[in-house]
């Protein structure tokens, strides 16, 4: 489609036309909105998603990433019979196994939690991950978790599926139709202006959303909102076809780094390794279109090292392809859906982390339904934009923090775990003062807070687990303290609201659960709800 198809006028722009964009397009136009136009500056899925792995896994870390990754799941089973493009979707099940107690727990964990979502999983022995995976080493496994419903699909043709039936409904999508600027005015989005060649124009519209992946932290800076993220390299290989190689599950090795896919007789080993490379510090080039990073052997070797004795027929596996291409990463691993606190009508679905095909589905129908009701359909904090803080914008930060997220996401997902990098961005003035009496600190919104206290000649770390940490006598004793006695608490990572006015009673009174109406001095610990009375947030008054 030209851009002469571009109209003037448009309920929605959507920015971006990998699957995150596509998706977006798809679920708005299901909600019954017939004037949405998606623009590409290039092709569709030529950023990221055309060489993304494609692993369909519904094992996640919360209730509801959960229940978007299982949307995402049953989503894609569909959409094939819906819009006629063959999307690769192949439900060959996945396999996590693992090589501690410590990550077997998580995995158990992880396993009871999909449950609650009617998620088809089991814990399998060892000797069950031999049987259904014959090619494996598992001499040291001790626990495995089986989704038989997971699976592995073709990316860039669910995307193609998606933006089909985006079409099918009524919505516009052109490529190679780069949007230069978006338009507001008092506080509010207006439009955007867009370029094909020589050819210009804009577009009115109250809603845009960008699904820009890698360049969305600098589309979004042009209006002042602040979407921190940066990129990485991410590698894998894929073998020659290998005899005998036949349809397996997707395996995920966590304490190894690893992921597997068999597909077509070849099998692909990728690595989320713990210091990764981050990509793209001083822009991304104008040209950048199904581009690919240049190879460094050297870096992923030691996954490969693993991976022989993991699996060893890789030692006598030609290899076919060692791919490295660019994905966007965020400080915390999360990735960022809503509207912008800075600019209404600025919304966004972007930021995935390298779980984008998995979660474009689910995100893309929440997004819609938020934009379409005004209010999120259920909690979606973890994931909400509104999180994000302006000085994670910094390149320095993000260029830091990304190289340890990119690993977080097969490390140990242990409660309580701190960030290592970018520490120190925000200190109290009482900091030193904490230090010097043995505050061990965590990371809240950049600030530096103390969490516990140690004792003289105790290491001043956290020593992770799933059972009772090193911290936690030190912390019974600091509430014992407080409890019964007195205790001054440096409030200085809190955020803090001020109300004001001669209705400011009456209005806490109407957003808070609890009795606001109270004698000068005393506090009140309430939650602050919405307009349904579901609770936002917890706080003290």
């Amino acid at each position: 489609m030209t851009a002469k198809a571009v109209p003037a006028k448009a309920r929605a722009v959507i920015i971006g036309g990998g699957v995150s964009g596509c998706s977006v397009a798809y679920h708005l136009a299901k909600l019954g909105w017939t004037d949405i136009v998606l623009l590409e500056r290039k092709q569709l899925t030529s950023g990221t998603t055309w060489h993304a792995a494609g692993l369909i896994g519904q094992l996640r870390g919360s209730q509801n990433m959960t229940r978007l990754a299982k949307y995402s799941a049953d989503l894609y089973v569909k959409l094939e019979a819906e819009t006629e493009v063959g999307t690769g979707m192949r439900q060959v099940g996945s396999i996590t196994v693992a090589l501690t107690e410590e990550r077997k727990h998580e995995i158990y964990r992880q396993a009871s939690l999909a449950r609650a979502f009617d998620v088809d999983v089991r814990e399998i022995s060892p000797r069950e991950v031999s049987e259904m995976y014959p090619h494996l080493n598992v001499s040291d496994v001790v626990g495995a978790v089986h989704l038989p419903l997971d699976g592995q699909c073709d990316p860039a043709n669910i995307a193609m599926a998606l933006a089909k039936g985006a079409r099918q409904r009524g919505a516009t999508i052109v490529e190679n139709v780069k949007v230069t600027k978006v338009h507001s005015k008092a506080g509010r989005v207006t439009g955007v202006s867009w370029a094909q060649g020589e050819e210009q124009g804009t577009i009115e519209a109250d809603i845009v959303v960008n699904c820009a992946g890698m360049w969305a932290r600098e589309l979004g800076a042009q209006n002042g909102v602040t979407i921190p993220l940066h990129a990485c390299e991410h590698f894998y290989l894929v073998t020659e076809p290998i005899p005998g190689l036949t349809r397996l599950p997707v395996l995920r090795v966590p304490d190894e780094c690893a992921y597997y896919k068999e597909d077509a007789g070849k099998m692909m080993l990728g690595a989320f390794e713990p210091v990764a490379k981050p990509w793209g510090m001083d822009g991304i080039s104008e040209d950048f279109c199904f581009d690919q990073l240049p190879e460094d052997m050297e870096h992923f070797e030691p996954i490969l090292e693993m991976g022989v004795n993991r699996m060893p027929m890789l030692a006598t596996a030609g290899i076919h392809t060692f791919f490295n291409g660019p994905e966007s990463f965020t400080p915390d691993d999360r990735y960022y859906l809503g509207e912008a606190p800075e600019l209404a009508g600025y919304w966004m679905a972007t930021g995935y982390n390298s779980i984008g095909i998995v979660s474009s589905g689910g995100a893309g129908m929440a997004l819609a339904q938020w934009i379409n009701d005004g209010e999120a359909p259920f909690d979606l904090w973890e994931v909400d934009i509104r999180r994000a803080q302006p000085f994670q914008k910094n390149r320095r930060y993000l260029k830091e923090r990304v190289s340890e997220t990119l690993g977080l996401l097969y490390a140990d997902h242990f409660p309580y775990r701190q960030m290592a990098t970018s520490r120190n961005v925000r200190r109290s003035p009482l900091h030193d003062h904490l230090k010097a009496r043995g505050a061990v600190f965590g990371e809240v919104a950049g600030w530096e807070r103390a969490n516990w206290f140690a004792r003289e000649g105790q290491e001043r770390e956290y020593r992770y687990s799933w059972k009772r940490q090193n911290w936690f006598d030190n912390q019974r004793e600091e509430h014992l303290a407080v409890r019964n006695g007195v205790g001054l608490f440096d409030m200085t990572s809190f955020g803090k609201i001020r109300v004001e006015g001669r209705d400011a009673c009456a209005f806490l009174q109407r957003l808070c659960a609890n009795d606001m109406d109270v004698a000068p001095g005393k506090i009140v610990y309430t939650q602050m709800l919405n307009q349904r009375g579901g609770i936002e947030s917890d706080l003290t008054v």
